[in-house]
This record gives C-alpha cells, sequence and structure tokens, in this order.
C-alpha cells in the first residue's frame, strides 16, 4: 500500500484539477477527490485480503456463527484491529463525498450492508473462512468511529460537485 500511496496523491491530483477547471470550488475539488480516492485506497487492499483462502491450520467447510460475540471473545487482538480496519476508510470518507451517509446510523448501515455482502462471499467461495456476526459488527464499527473522526468535514458541498 505504501508503494501505491504516490499514484493514489497523484490521482487525488489529477481529480481535483479537472473539477477545478469544470468549475468547482478548489475546496470543494479536493475534499471530494481525496474522498474518492480514500474510499479506494482505504478499502480494496482489506477487501482483498477478506478475499483469501483462509489458514490451512484452520480450515472449516462453510462455517456460519450467527451468535454475537461468540468469535469475539476467542479473537487475537490483531484481528479485531484488523476487522475494525476493513471498512475504516469507507466510514471516514464517505459521509464526506456523499451527502446521504453523512449521519452515523448510515454509515454503520451501509458498512453492515457491505460487510454482510463480504460474509456471504465468504461463505458461497467455500476457502476455508467463517462468517461471523462479530465481523459484520466490527467492520461496522470500525467504519462507524471513522465517521465521527471525519464528522467535522461533513459540511454541505456549496459548489458544483
Amino acid at each position: 500500500m505504501l508503494a501505491l500511496l504516490p499514484l493514489a496523491a497523484l490521482i487525488v491530483w489529477g481529480l481535483a484539477s479537472l473539477r477545478r477547471r469544470a468549475g468547482s470550488t478548489t475546496g470543494v475539488a479536493w475534499r471530494l477527490s481525496l474522498a474518492e480516492v480514500g474510499i479506494v485506497y482505504g478499502t480494496v487492499p482489506w477487501l482483498w485480503l477478506t478475499a483469501q483462502p483462509g489458514s490451512s491450520d484452520r480450515l472449516v467447510d462453510r462455517a456460519v456463527h450467527l451468535d454475537p460475540l461468540r468469535d469475539l471473545v476467542t479473537m487475537p487482538p490483531y484481528q479485531v484491529i484488523g476487522n475494525l480496519l476493513v471498512f475504516a476508510a469507507l466510514g471516514f470518507f464517505a459521509p464526506m463525498r456523499f451527502g446521504w451517509v453523512a449521519s452515523v446510523p448510515r454509515v454503520l448501515a451501509l458498512a453492515a450492508v457491505c460487510s454482510l455482502l463480504i460474509e456471504v462471499a465468504q461463505y458461497a467461495a467455500g476457502h476455508g473462512r467463517v462468517s461471523s456476526l462479530d465481523d459484520v459488527l466490527l467492520n461496522s464499527a470500525g467504519a462507524g468511529l471513522a465517521a465521527l473522526a471525519s464528522r467535522r468535514w461533513w459540511r454541505p458541498l456549496t459548489r458544483r460537485t
């Protein structure tokens, strides 16, 4: 991800320049461009990781855990942190880009739906991963916490978007 950071910055600059030429104010152009690239740059790598097969030492055939907090108590700290980060970029940047998402309950709902889709895909793929309600809860919580962190930038867009 670090190797692609200069490319991401260049894309933000390019999008902002295009928006400026199209008549957007500098602030709006940069905020929208940063939000769009931030959502993709901060979410896609985590989605790629969730699509990888599970580790061979805990290969499970299509397990589903719907009991809340069942898996959370046994998760190692790195997995809890990883689950919190999956949709953190989405939670941080989506309210800055899309006005309809600019509330914590909406961010939580969006992240929950996206996370549920991941869990269904993991189950359908049968790659030895457990589809867990705790993953959905942690992914959503991470997005909600990140949304709270970006709340000051949720001001309405005043010029052409």
